[in-house]
C-alpha cells in the first residue's frame, strides 16, 4: 500500500498538493495536461525530490525512511532516466546481479531476447521504442512489489506500445499483491489495464474515480443552448460552450439517456475526462 497524505511541493508559482492511496494488488492511473503535476508527484513518491509537506508512505513506513532491501522492492521507469547511452545490455546485466540480489537474470535475457533488443549494441543506437522497452524491462526484473512508471509508451508506434503493456500484464500476474503506479496520457493504455484513475490538475487531485465506472457511467452530452438551458444540471461535472450549442459532462449517464431521449449521449472516456474536468466550467 501506498499512502500520500496532502504531498506538497512548491515551483516558484506552481504548487503540488496532493493525497491519494495505490492499494495493494491494483493498478492505478495518474492523468492530467502537461504540467499538471504528474511527474513531480511521481518523483516525491520515489524520494527523488523532497517534498515542502506531508507524507508519502509505503507499507506503513515513511518513503524517506525505507531501508535499501525496502528500496529494491520498488521498480521504476522514467521518461528521461536510464543507463548510460553507452552502454550495452551485457553491460547492465553486470550492474543489475550487483544492484539487486532478486534480479531475475534468466527472465531478463529472454525477455530481451523476445522483444529483439540486442545485447551489444550500445543504447545510443536503439530506437525510441527499444528503450522504452529497456527501460520497463530493468524495472519489472528484479521482482519488485511496487512498479512506478512514468509515461512509459509515450511517443511509441502501437505495436511498442503492445509489447509494453503485455510486459505490464505479465509483471501482475507474477504476484496479485503486485502494484503499479502508471502516469499516461494515452487513454488506451489506461482503460485496458488500470483499476483506478486520478485526474491531477495545477497540482490538485480533482477527481478519483474506478476505471470500470468512468467507461460505463460517464459520458459526453451535445445540446443544443435551448435544450441546456431546460436540461436539469444537477448530475452535470462540467460544461463547455460551443458554437452548436453545449459540451457537458456527466457521471450519470443512465439518468440523461432515460429523462432526454432525444439528445446525443457519447460514452464517456478517459480523454473526455482530462478535456472536460481541466478545461470545461
Amino acid at each position: 500500500m501506498v499512502k500520500v497524505d496532502k504531498l506538497v511541493k512548491n515551483y516558484g508559482d506552481f504548487r503540488l498538493n496532493v493525497s491519494m492511496e495505490i492499494p495493494d494488488g491494483t493498478v492505478t492511473g495518474l492523468v492530467g495536461k502537461n504540467g499538471a503535476g504528474k511527474s513531480t508527484t511521481i518523483k516525491a513518491i520515489l524520494g527523488l525530490i523532497k517534498p515542502d509537506g506531508g507524507h508519502v508512505r509505503i507499507n506503513g513506513r515513511e518513503a524517506a525512511e525505507l531501508s535499501r532491501t525496502e528500496k529494491r522492492s520498488i521498480g521504476a521507469a522514467l521518461s528521461d532516466s536510464g543507463f548510460s547511452a553507452y552502454l550495452s545490455i551485457r553491460d547492465i546485466i553486470c550492474i543489475l546481479r550487483k544492484m539487486y540480489p532478486a534480479f531475475d537474470e534468466n527472465f531478463f535475457r529472454k525477455n530481451c531476447a523476445a522483444q529483439g533488443l540486442s545485447f551489444d549494441k550500445k543504447i545510443k543506437d536503439f530506437s525510441t521504442g527499444m528503450r522504452a522497452k529497456l527501460r520497463v524491462l530493468v524495472a519489472v526484473s528484479h521482482r519488485a512489489e511496487l512498479l512506478i512508471l512514468d509515461e512509459p509508451t509515450a511517443g511509441l508506434d502501437i505495436e511498442a506500445r503492445n509489447d509494453i503493456l503485455d510486459l505490464l500484464r505479465q509483471y501482475l500476474l507474477g504476484n496479485d499483491r503486485r502494484s503499479i503506479l502508471l502516469s499516461s496520457h494515452i487513454s488506451s493504455d489506461l482503460e485496458g489495464l488500470c483499476d483506478d484513475i486520478y485526474l491531477i490538475h495545477d497540482g490538485k487531485i480533482i477527481l478519483h474515480e474506478d476505471t470500470d465506472i468512468i467507461l460505463s457511467n460517464y459520458a459526453i452530452l451535445k445540446l443544443s443552448a435551448d435544450t441546456y438551458e431546460r436540461l436539469d444540471k444537477h448530475y452535470l461535472l462540467r460544461a463547455k460552450k460551443e458554437p452548436f450549442g453545449y459540451l457537458c459532462f456527466t457521471n450519470e449517464k443512465q439518468f440523461y439517456a432515460e429523462n432526454y431521449p432525444g439528445i446525443v449521449i457519447e460514452n464517456g472516456r478517459i480523454d473526455d475526462l482530462i478535456m472536460m474536468m481541466a478545461g470545461g466550467n
